[in-house]
């Protein structure tokens, strides 16, 4: 199979068969062996009714559907996982992605050679302050953090080796972060290709600005797991050895002057150093505690579901 087409959607009935008649056209048109995956994240209008009227006619057509809303990084999971297709193609279900852009971008993955290709929305038809401005601060600390040249990492349409989403592991809210992640297994030729962007013609947004302030905190997390996740005790143990050792310093400092130098009888409870050794040592032994623990939970942890299925077709 040359391509499977990955579509995470929520509540998004209104634009499912224009969608899969748009796609099924590009994909015909090229002579491409494909399958559709409509992954509905727990919807409460009739997404997963208007997938299964799509399913009894187009045999490409295949569909998950989740208990309830388990987010998107459990939907692109879900869909990396059944994937049959040697290039896997996400793009959201709202038509603000031009399904026009799956040839070149197929192409760049099987003849270019790229194990990723995001998709760069350069000319934007959403609000200049509620999206935009936030979207290019995003995307500057992205950059910043994690060494990947990008300029649009949220952008829905990517196209992917089917090694790098048989590989990588999607979870929380990280399909931000997949070149990211893709770039920590290992799967680094990353390119980017400027693809056009569509007004919605359907509905309403599903994101507000509360999305901007998650994403920055996982790209903290990311960057903490790229850096130290495989060696916790690496920063927690250093950090507690330092702060241990600071907090020696002083109780020795302590001990020699009570000793030798403290002619006055002053107590020791008395004096601020006191304080700072014992709060020192403390949060120290804390630290490489954490890092301990760490190492431990690392290599004890095993994989636990992300989500429910409820009803898959074809699949």
């Amino acid at each position: 199979m040359n391509i499977s087409v990955v579509i995470p959607l929520l509540n998004e009935q209104e634009s499912l068969k224009e969608l899969h008649d748009w796609i099924a056209t590009v994909m015909q048109s090229n002579r491409f062996s494909y399958e559709i995956i409509f992954i509905d994240d727990g919807s409460t209008d009739d997404s997963w009714k208007t997938i299964e009227e799509l399913s009894r006619k187009d045999i490409n057509v295949k569909g998950i559907r989740f208990l309830r809303n388990f987010g998107k990084s459990q939907a692109l999971h879900a869909g990396f996982a059944k994937a049959q297709g040697e290039v896997v193609i996400t793009m959201d279900a709202d038509l603000q992605d031009n399904p026009e852009e799956i040839p070149e971008l197929y192409h760049m993955i099987a003849n270019d050679k790229f194990d990723l290709v995001s998709g760069w929305k350069k000319k934007r038809y959403d609000s200049v302050l509620s999206k935009n401005m936030p979207s290019k601060l995003f995307n500057w600390a992205a950059r910043k953090t994690s060494g990947v040249k990008l300029h649009d990492f949220n952008c829905g349409l990517k196209a992917y080796n089917k090694n790098v989403v048989k590989n990588i592991d999607v979870h929380g809210e990280m399909h931000r972060y997949i070149p990211v992640l893709s770039k920590n297994a290992g799967f680094a030729n990353i390119g980017e290709k400027v693809v056009l962007h569509q007004a919605r013609k359907y509905g309403t947004t599903k994101f507000g600005m509360n999305r901007f302030v998650h994403g920055f905190l996982d790209l903290v997390t990311i960057w903490f797991i790229s850096r130290f996740g495989r060696r916790p005790m690496h920063l927690f143990g250093a950090l507690g050895v330092l702060m241990f050792f600071i907090g020696f310093a002083f109780t020795l400092y302590l001990g020699i002057d009570k000793l030798f130098f403290n002619t006055a009888g002053r107590l020791i409870t008395a004096r601020p150093q006191f304080y700072i050794a014992l709060s020192t040592m403390i949060i120290g032994t804390q630290f490489f505690i954490a890092g301990f623990l760490g190492e431990i939970i690392l290599r004890t942890k095993e994989g636990k579901k992300r989500y429910l299925v409820k009803d898959e077709l074809n699949l």
